[in-house]
């Protein structure tokens, strides 16, 4: 037999480095980025103010009122049936934009008989440029045959008789029977609800308990034309994105934490 071969001399330092990486634990991961970096940090909510006092509240209306004595929707109507048309047509819809549709619509369809006699199809192309046309033109002869049915044409004046007709809610009703009747109502649009909100008035998560609330407080000589000044306000001064607070009339008489100021032109 041949003479087998000897094995290959490893060095005592070779035998305990090989050891030493065959039995090598695996390094650990890394941690999540940021896992020691110690407490977690809370953000700072801003907090609502509390609202103004009656005799503040009192002084907001009557600048109001002394800056437009009368003031008047901008929805563009000749009779309450034509109102409470061109209101539902504004939902999720500006007035001028509702403004621009009603007035050829208006002009040949000014009576829910004469709206019937139109049609739907033709109510819509009226309406095309507004958004939800399909389903406003379809509520808009809808309601248009109730009124026919069951109030001999006319608008209805009580707020139940009003909120069952086809897309007909709480603001709605509450719109038509303030600038049509002379009902004090305050129809809580977002303008009104984010006013009543920042000032504020009556704060409140909801546009239903914004109305309660500003209802319940507003004193009588300002509430009929409460909800025109503080829509007009909401539209025009205390506006979403960035209120104009250097040219507001109750900018000393708000709360709101968070006024603007005006921005300062940067020299060359």
């Amino acid at each position: 037999m041949p003479p087998r071969k000897p094995a290959p001399l490893i060095s005592d330092t070779e035998e305990r480095l090989s050891k030493t990486i065959a039995g090598k634990k695996p390094a650990k991961k890394p941690g999540k980025a940021g896992a020691s970096l110690g407490p977690v940090l809370k953000a700072c909510v801003e907090t609502t103010p509390a609202a103004v006092d009656d005799a503040t509240l009192v002084a907001i209306f009557e600048r109001l009122r002394q800056a437009d004595p009368e003031p008047r929707s901008e929805l563009q109507f000749q009779n309450p049936y034509t109102l409470l048309v061109a209101v539902v047509l504004s939902a999720q819809a500006t007035d001028k934009s509702v403004n621009l549709a009603t007035e050829p619509l208006f002009a040949i369809a000014d009576t829910p008989e004469k709206m019937v006699a139109l049609g739907e199809e033709r109510v819509r192309h009226f309406i095309r440029t507004i958004g939800l046309f399909n389903t406003k033109a379809k509520n808009v002869i809808a309601l248009s045959r109730i009124l026919i049915g069951r109030h001999g044409g006319e608008v209805p004046r009580e707020a139940s008789e009003l909120e069952v007709l086809p897309g007909v809610g709480t603001k709605t009703a509450s719109v038509v029977l303030n600038v049509a009747f002379g009902v004090p109502r305050i129809a809580v649009d977002t303008h009104i609800f984010r006013v009543s909100n920042r000032i504020p008035l009556f704060p409140a998560p909801t546009t239903d308990k914004v109305q309660a609330g500003l209802e319940a407080r507003v004193p009588e000589p300002y509430r009929l034309n409460a909800h025109h000044w503080l829509i007009l306000h909401g539209r025009y001064t205390c506006k979403a994105r960035r209120p104009d607070c250097p040219r507001c009339r109750i900018a000393d008489l708000c709360r709101y934490p968070s006024k603007t100021t005006d921005l300062t032109p940067i020299s060359d």
